[in-house]
């Protein structure tokens, strides 16, 4: 399990080294915008929050950016059926609320015990890298605070 205690900008720099690629500007803005904001953002919303502090940065950029985050697992690419890929900064075990009313993602805590679990209905042989829970329905009009995005510790 990865430490969200971690100094994001040093763990960034050294996933990316670790991953042949340098440190650049955009990636780490883009890295911090998903930190900051927990909500599971989609690129172009990703766009939206980076663009006023980088200007000139571009929406092809945001998606590269992203896709780089990704392949060096900083953040979990989410998919909701025919939706846009959302983007989650919490690499901790979790599942996913989404609310199909309002569009919103909560993170929904899983316990060692279900990811056990799910894991030992796989045939034999089979080894599951990682496990994805997506719950789909309505949310309450004020979800409860643990299952807020919250913000990076």
């Amino acid at each position: 399990m990865r430490s969200a205690r971690q100094d994001p900008p040093a763990n960034l720099a050294e996933r990316l080294a670790n991953s042949g690629l340098r440190n650049t500007q955009q990636r780490e803005v883009v890295y911090h915008a998903l930190l900051l904001r927990r909500d599971h953002p989609t690129a172009d919303e990703v766009y939206t929050r980076v663009r006023p502090g980088m200007p000139s940065i571009s929406l092809a950029t945001v998606y590269n950016c992203l896709e780089t985050l990704v392949q060096c697992d900083l953040v979990r690419q989410v998919n909701f059926e025919r939706g846009p890929s959302r983007y989650c900064a919490n690499l901790h075990p979790h599942a996913h609320f989404h609310d199909e009313t309002t569009g919103a993602t909560y993170d929904i805590p899983l316990p060692p015990e279900v990811l056990a679990h799910v894991r030992s209905v796989l045939p034999a042989g089979y080894d599951a890298k990682t496990v994805e829970i997506t719950f789909h329905g309505q949310a309450p009009a004020h979800p409860p605070a643990e299952s807020q995005p919250k913000d990076p510790v």
